[in-house]
């Protein structure tokens, strides 16, 4: 790490292999972990916790304060876990009063010109494509995947396995194992290919299907789905995982397609 083109902060907290390329900034009050290598003209400022065996490309500005007028200065921290890859000229903020932190999960790789807004709880084994953005407050599962140039908008939550195309505006929030596609967002049928990568065996794929057909196939309204799910459907953990998503949801869950045509 001793490197005399880089700015490292006395404070700063850095473990002795970590690899901080010509031209980097690290402020005060920030924590780096073994293994982690910070690629040139990175700027990592205060409240800054970053875990082992990251990689930072140039560019990438990590724990900015938050673009919240309600911001004043308190001493919040963005938390980065393990073996997480973030590009090039990648935004992460750190957290306002509302979490006090901005959370990136373990293996997660977020590639460039993403934006991760303040108070954002992002999980582990996250890929996040090039230009995605989120505002602030979202909550983001594991496994989760969202194409190039989706825009997350404030307080929505992805659950785990979801998966987001390309270009796509969600306004709403996106239950567990689903695609959602189209303008507007809609459901566009389960993430299988992403389930069987995981493991999922087909037996439980197409239990998630039938859920998901009950759900948006059926002409029921949520409550009427719930309900139904709930007496017909055996009790699993992805069952119940789906329903409490469900039955937790602030904003409301994306619809089911509808065609114009």
């Amino acid at each position: 790490m001793n490197q005399p083109l880089a700015y490292v902060h006395p404070g700063a907290k850095i473990a002795k292999n970590v690899v901080i390329e010509p031209f980097a900034t690290i402020h005060n009050n920030v924590v780096i972990g073994e293994g982690t290598w910070i690629g040139s003209n990175v700027c990592i400022m205060e409240g800054a916790r970053i875990g082992k065996n990251c990689s930072i490309f140039p560019g990438a500005v990590i724990s900015a304060v938050p673009q919240d007028k309600k911001f004043n200065d308190e001493d919040t921290l963005t938390v980065i876990g393990d073996n997480t890859t973030i590009r090039e000229c990648v935004t992460i903020n750190r957290g306002t009063t509302d979490r006090m932190k901005t959370v990136i999960g373990n293996n997660c790789w977020i590639m460039a010109y993403c934006h991760i807004a303040h108070d954002c709880i992002v999980g582990d084994n996250c890929i996040f494509s090039n230009n995605s953005t989120l505002a602030g407050h979202i909550n983001v599962g594991d496994h989760v995947i969202l194409a190039g140039m989706a825009a997350i908008q404030q307080f929505c939550s992805i659950g785990n396995h979801a998966f987001v195309t390309g270009g796509s505006l969600v306004r709403k929030d996106v239950p567990p194992f689903v695609k959602a596609g189209r303008e507007p967002l809609s459901y566009v049928g389960i993430n299988s290919i992403g389930l069987r990568r995981r493991g999922f065996t087909t037996e439980k794929i197409r239990e998630i299907q039938d859920i998901y057909r009950i759900l948006y196939q059926k002409n029921y309204n949520n409550s009427q789905a719930v309900a139904i799910i709930e007496a017909e459907m055996q009790a699993t953990a992805e069952r119940d995982e789906i329903l409490e998503f469900i039955k937790n949801s602030q904003r409301g869950i994306m619809k089911g397609y509808f065609s114009s045509n």
